[in-house]
């Protein structure tokens, strides 16, 4: 959700984003797969029949309703000016539907295509609170034991649980809304931040309320539950997810990076969260800065298994991957701050589409599940700028479902963009 991303801040850079990619229009230019999907001018679209439509119904892939996705992509693209997106659609019966359009490097007009990695931001959430999950599962962690069991020098941090940590409804003030923080990562994108780090530009900040009492989107609790995971296993981070998440999923195209390192083939990716404000390629950033919170990366197939997994909690050969009744506690989604959007345990339920979405600097994703329809929706694209007040992965996420599942229509208001 767009409370759920890695903006960097609020105010003057949600508001100063909006709109400002100045990019030559990549609607009327897309790559496919294979030759067989290529889109270049789509047939006009046949209206789909939505007035019987009951939730969870999901509409056909037929070729007029694969031309109706076409042209509500190209129209997201056109109008927030995004150079390039990739879109993949499953279903077990309904069929599929999977395009690239646009370009993913505006120097040498590189098409986007279906096996690029790509900077996953938030979706990162995912796979932390995961393996935190995990470990309540071994005994090794309590949801409702106070960070200060495990963490020493957190502000409230003996009333603050590791369930309103995971739940968003901690009271701590998101260290990448600090004003240093900004100054500090912009001037020198490549350098490192620790975890420490992180925290202190949070923990210079009164708490915010009490907890529990509060929905508020905060980065610096991932930090937290991320240093959690380590101390209560006895590995790093990355390590754990991809020993006891990644392998197991058979996901060998995600990685949780220890710096900059970006495999090829990747998109580059465009932001104008800078320090003077005007686009820049990031692909060289070093997402260290967003850690637990944010630094991973993946690939489309990688995160169509990813969906149903998260979604279900249960591998893809049919093993569990947290118990079902630690799953059932994170599927628990207690309103955030508007009308039909609930955040669970580092998950989120947008009008019965359970995920998550990530954005920071050049990069958006949106990898989400209806398990009424066991559809699956993933959305990769290669810039953070907002349009209107709404960050590009919603818009492609609202855009798509108003025509595959009309009743179950992923939309967030405009004015929680940019968090």
């Amino acid at each position: 959700m767009a409370h759920s991303t890695e903006r960097l801040r609020r105010g003057a850079v949600a508001a100063a984003a909006a709109g400002m990619l100045v990019v030559p229009a990549a609607g009327g230019v897309a790559a496919s797969a294979s030759a067989d999907t290529t889109v270049t001018s789509p047939t006009p679209p046949s209206p789909t029949d939505t007035a019987t439509a009951s939730p969870g119904q999901f509409q056909t892939l037929t070729p007029a309703v694969e031309n109706e996705l076409d042209a509500a992509v190209q129209q997201v693209m056109r109008e927030a000016h995004v150079p390039g997106v990739t879109v993949g659609l499953w279903t077990p019966d309904k069929g599929q539907y999977v395009r690239t359009f646009g370009v993913a490097d505006l120097s040498t007009k590189q098409p986007m295509a279906t096996d690029l990695y790509m900077r996953i931001g938030s979706e990162t959430k995912t796979f932390t609170v995961t393996a935190l999950l995990q470990l309540v599962d071994q005994g090794k962690v309590g949801l409702d034991d106070p960070i200060g069991k495990y963490i020493g020098g957190v502000p409230n941090g003996d009333k603050i649980t590791i369930r309103q940590l995971a739940e968003m409804r901690s009271g701590l003030f998101n260290y990448s809304e600090d004003p240093g923080f900004f100054k500090a990562l912009t001037s020198n994108p490549q350098a490192p931040f620790t975890p420490q780090q992180l925290l202190a530009y949070s923990f210079k900040h009164p708490v915010m309320f009490a907890p529990g009492t509060q929905f508020f989107y905060s980065n610096t609790n991932l930090i937290l539950l991320g240093l959690v995971v380590e101390k209560e296993s006895g590995q790093p981070l990355g390590t754990y997810i991809k020993n006891n998440i990644l392998t197991p999923a058979g996901m060998n195209q995600t990685l949780f990076p220890t710096g900059n390192e970006f495999p090829q083939p990747h998109a580059q990716g465009y932001t104008n969260q800078t320090a003077t404000g005007k686009i820049e390629d990031t692909a060289s950033w070093n997402p260290s800065w967003a850690w637990a919170a944010g630094a991973m990366i993946s690939t489309l197939n990688d995160l169509r298994t990813w969906a149903p997994t998260v979604a279900t909690g249960t591998f893809p050969n049919g093993t569990r991957m947290i118990s079902a009744a630690t799953q059932a506690q994170r599927l628990t989604t207690p309103p955030s701050t508007f009308p039909g959007a609930g955040y669970g345990l580092g998950i989120f339920d947008v009008q019965g589409w359970i995920g998550h979405n990530g954005s920071l600097p050049g990069y958006e994703s949106l990898t989400i599940y209806l398990p009424s329809a066991k559809a699956t929706l993933v959305v990769l694209l290669n810039t953070d700028i907002t349009h209107a007040g709404s960050e590009p992965s919603t818009l492609f996420g609202e855009a798509i479902t108003k025509i595959v599942t009309p009743n179950n229509v992923f939309a967030l208001p405009a004015q929680h963009a940019g968090r």
